[in-house]
């Protein structure tokens, strides 16, 4: 069985601990290891925390934009999607994410972080709208009575 869900968020702080919540209770009920859910939820949040700031400019009149989040648990594995409709990345950017961060470092450091938390991260830009999109998959660990597995 697999299933997956998609927001559309507000560029707001406070949709980042709603998504992770979501993001958290469907890991739950599904089944999914505690741990590995713990993992992705933080790499969800740096992903949404580079939305929330990067991710485009305040449009006229006061609202904030949007970014929007899908997740996908599809057999063993889970990959989340993180896409904005900002500036993107700058061209050297996603070739500087495998140099570590200076801990003493205030910025720069949620990209790393997504990247040391899943199996597998992409950074990339949306070809010809502007924006980016931050991707992380991660293989998955069941509880022993786990609802999804039940059904395969």
């Amino acid at each position: 069985m697999s299933i997956w869900w998609s927001l559309h968020l507000r560029r707001d702080a406070a949709s980042v601990p709603l998504a992770r919540r979501l993001f958290m209770g469907t890991m739950e009920t599904a089944g999914v290891d505690p741990d590995i859910s713990y993992d992705l939820s933080v790499a969800l949040s740096e992903a949404c925390a580079n939305a929330v700031e990067h991710g485009g400019s305040t449009a006229i009149g006061g609202t904030a934009g949007a970014y929007r989040v899908t997740a996908y648990l599809d057999g063993e594995t889970c990959r989340i999607e993180v896409a904005d409709s900002g500036p993107g990345f700058p061209p050297t950017k996603t070739r500087t994410l495998s140099r570590p961060v200076s801990v003493q470092a205030e910025n720069g450091r949620g990209l790393c972080l997504i990247r040391e938390l899943a199996d597998h991260a992409h950074f990339v830009n949306k070809p010809g709208r502007g924006g980016a999109v931050v991707s992380f998959d991660k293989i998955l660990k069941w509880r022993k009575d786990a609802p999804l597995m039940a059904a395969v």
